[in-house]
């Protein structure tokens, strides 16, 4: 039975080349910790989940939307200032805001892009 093809390394500008189904070459693969651990291990449990909650129900429209004049149910909790595994900035909400789903992807996607770092 045939195999699917090689794919290249998603790390930005690495042309390596690694198996269907894995993401990043060996080199590149300690850059990007957060891919295989799991939420729950990053922090976001059933203490995150009430907590998102609460929040969104007292912020119901995503922030972004709203400065541009659009009113669009959030539906995300995102850290404004990624916290990186630490536990303070990830509990700190003053560093909360309220986005929808698709503000957040675009939000997260740049700083993904632009930044190499690591959870704690």
């Amino acid at each position: 039975m045939p195999r699917k093809p090689d794919i290249p390394c998603k790390h930005p500008g690495c042309p390596r080349l690694v198996p269907y189904g894995s993401k990043y070459c060996e080199e590149h693969k300690p850059l990007h910790p957060e891919e295989v651990r799991s939420a729950t291990s990053r922090g976001y449990n059933s203490r995150w989940r009430k907590a998102r909650k609460v929040f969104l129900e007292a912020h119901p429209l995503c922030e972004r939307c709203k400065a541009e004049g659009r009113y669009v149910k959030a539906t995300v909790v995102d850290h404004i200032i990624p916290h990186k595994g630490d536990r303070d900035l990830f509990w700190d909400r003053d560093n909360w805001q309220a986005l929808c789903k698709k503000c957040h992807d675009r939000k997260t996607m740049t700083e993904d892009m632009y930044g190499e770092y690591g959870y704690k």
